[in-house]
């Protein structure tokens, strides 16, 4: 297996690249299990962020650095919007997409419980890369169909066009790469390159 020397604030990693199309390989960035990563990264994501009461995010990957993150801003809670609907949700809202990483379409869900927790309030969406945006947007469309207002995205990388937007806070540019016949992989900046 090969693998992509990846360092973020002094911390260093090695990421093994993943095929996700015949075209596209991934240095994989997976923060769920790792603690001493979210403990470093979330609090230089709190220090970009502007004033919100609420933070939002999809269900899983991004969700220990959400909890990490509003547990140092003294929030009781944050929101998940969720993969499956569960019987218990109620008043369900709604939206699907499709992820540069999981290649099929997906449908986010948000339990009404949830959505009037968020009505009216500033919400700040957190995710752990940002690539295309889909999976960002699909959070945003919740949240504004709740009743919230977005006023900040924020993840630990960027990846792709992403990196472009002025409207996305992150720590890092991340990169896709393009795999080569002789087992080498290229890094690309957009899809198109």
């Amino acid at each position: 297996m090969k693998y992509f020397d990846f360092e973020i604030l002094g911390l260093k990693r090695k990421l093994p690249y993943v095929k996700v199309a015949d075209n596209l390989a991934l240095a994989s960035f997976v923060c769920l299990s790792d603690t001493e990563l979210v403990q470093r990264v979330a609090p230089e994501l709190v220090k970009r962020l502007p004033e919100v009461d609420v933070l939002m995010t999809a269900e899983a990957k991004g969700i220990c650095l959400t909890y990490e993150m509003s547990r140092i801003m003294g929030m009781k809670e944050f929101v998940v919007a969720r993969k499956s609907c569960k019987p218990y949700m109620q008043n369900v809202v709604s939206h699907t997409l499709r992820s540069i990483t999981t290649q099929k379409e997906q449908t986010l869900y948000l339990d009404g419980v949830e959505a009037d927790k968020i009505r009216g309030k500033r919400v700040a969406i957190i995710d752990d890369v940002i690539a295309t945006g889909e999976s960002l947007q699909a959070i945003e469309n919740l949240a504004v169909e709740a009743g919230a207002k977005v006023v900040a995205r924020a993840a630990i990388l960027a990846e792709l066009e992403s990196v472009d937007r002025k409207d996305i806070i992150y720590l890092k540019e991340h990169y896709v790469f393009r795999p080569n016949p002789d087992g080498t992989f290229t890094p690309i900046h957009s899809l198109k390159d």
